[in-house]
């Protein structure tokens, strides 16, 4: 069987010492592709410069909203023209909103404008680009459904999103995808999600090196698997059928 992973961190330092070894143990769980996310212009490099090293990496150059609010508008601005005329992305991620944050520089209002500003000019990027945006929404979901549903876009895909019920039924109904992660295992919200949504709107991720199936171990995308199989049980499909939709999901979206 075939998977693919669409969010994953691997630039963060939680694999130099055993790279190679966590790229063949993913190739023998049938991963074929794992989009490394940017967060930021330090990021977007390493990013780069492990897709160009090893063909199972693709990458998502992006600028995480957290990140957005601490940095200067002048290189957040930079960066994100960057990723505009940057030819070998597949994707523009992981960007979004987050509202749970303490910032004693200043007030909350003041950053949660700074992320919108950044988020509307990542959207205008994917319109232009054609790019499917991988979107973080954490405690920031209602306005990013908002945000998206003020734009054109058709592909955006919602990664770990943890909102209300009415929130996701909402994006599902928009035909938004979704990105799930291994704690659907644990989380009967992601359950349910998953449950009402067409199979054809969902793809598997693990956030590696977080959001590991035992908490406080490492993750990595050999765990797809786990979610696919989770994925199966959920829609009734046969583990490979539910294998094959999915990864058909990711080449549609991101080849």
């Amino acid at each position: 069987m075939r998977y693919a992973d669409v969010h994953a961190h691997f630039d963060f330092g939680e694999y130099d010492e055993d790279l190679l070894q966590v790229i063949n143990d993913c190739k023998e769980a049938g991963v074929k592709a794992i989009i490394l996310n940017g967060v930021n212009k330090e990021s977007n490099r390493k990013v780069l410069d492990l897709a160009k090293k090893f063909d199972i990496f693709k990458p998502a150059l992006g600028y995480y909203p957290v990140h957005v609010a601490e940095d200067p508008l002048e290189k957040v601005e930079e960066e994100i023209e960057f990723i505009r005329k940057n030819k070998e992305k597949v994707a523009i991620g992981e960007v979004g909103l987050d509202y749970k944050f303490e910032d004693v520089n200043s007030s909350v209002d003041k950053t949660k404008s700074l992320q919108k500003k950044a988020f509307e000019k990542i959207i205008e990027v994917s319109e232009k680009t054609k790019k499917p945006l991988i979107i973080h929404s954490r405690k920031a979901e209602l306005d990013v459904i908002e945000m998206l549903e003020s734009s054109t876009l058709k592909n955006p895909v919602l990664h770990c999103f943890l909102g209300k019920k009415k929130l996701w039924q909402r994006a599902t109904d928009n035909n938004y995808n979704f990105s799930i992660p291994v704690i659907i295992t644990k989380l009967q919200q992601l359950q349910e999600l998953v449950q009402y949504a067409n199979i054809n709107q969902l793809l598997t991720e693990t956030d590696s090196p977080y959001l590991a199936p035992i908490p406080g171990e490492r993750n990595t995308p050999a765990n797809v698997s786990i979610t696919a199989k989770k994925i199966s049980e959920i829609k009734g499909f046969t583990e490979e059928e539910t294998a094959n939709n999915l990864f058909m999901n990711y080449q549609r979206l991101f080849l």
